[in-house]
């Protein structure tokens, strides 16, 4: 886990990487009934009859557990307010049962409100890699940060 890092603390450049976790097929399918019930995600062999060629996580999975890696890391712990939004979601590869994903992050700007001076916004590009270091998905999420107070 590491330090809680303020907007204050990050630079233009700065990067993150966490640990991975593997898919299992069950968590795929458990995943899909809930959210995103696509046969492609569902049932191993309507999989196998469409263009994927077999079972695929949801992309909305793959984005949530990226998330997940990169705010269980710690880095925004005690500074995250949130954000607004995701920019540029893209899905650039199917994610597979026994895929591991893991997560590379960037910052790409860095700016204190004008008007909230305990605060900013810090935009910041993810990208999720499987075990053949093959991009996955990126998205760029805009995150609201606490600064550093005076005198801490």
């Amino acid at each position: 886990m590491m330090d809680t890092r303020y907007l204050d603390d990050l630079m233009e450049g700065d990067t993150f990487k966490t640990g991975g976790v593997t898919l299992t097929e069950a968590e795929i399918i458990d995943f899909a009934w809930r959210y995103d019930p696509q046969p492609f995600h569902l049932d191993v062999g309507a999989a196998e009859k469409s263009p994927y060629g077999g079972l695929i996580a949801s992309g909305f999975q793959s984005l949530a557990i990226c998330f997940r890696l990169f705010i269980q890391s710690g880095v925004f712990m005690q500074s995250s307010l949130g954000g607004p939004g995701i920019d540029d979601l893209r899905w650039h590869a199917p994610v597979r049962p026994n895929d591991t994903l893991r997560c590379e992050v960037e910052v790409l700007e860095v700016r204190p409100s004008s008007s909230k001076p305990d605060r900013g916004i810090a935009r910041l590009r993810y990208e999720a890699k499987n075990q053949r270091d093959e991009t996955v998905l990126s998205f760029v999420i805009i995150h609201l940060l606490r600064r550093r107070l005076l005198g801490s």
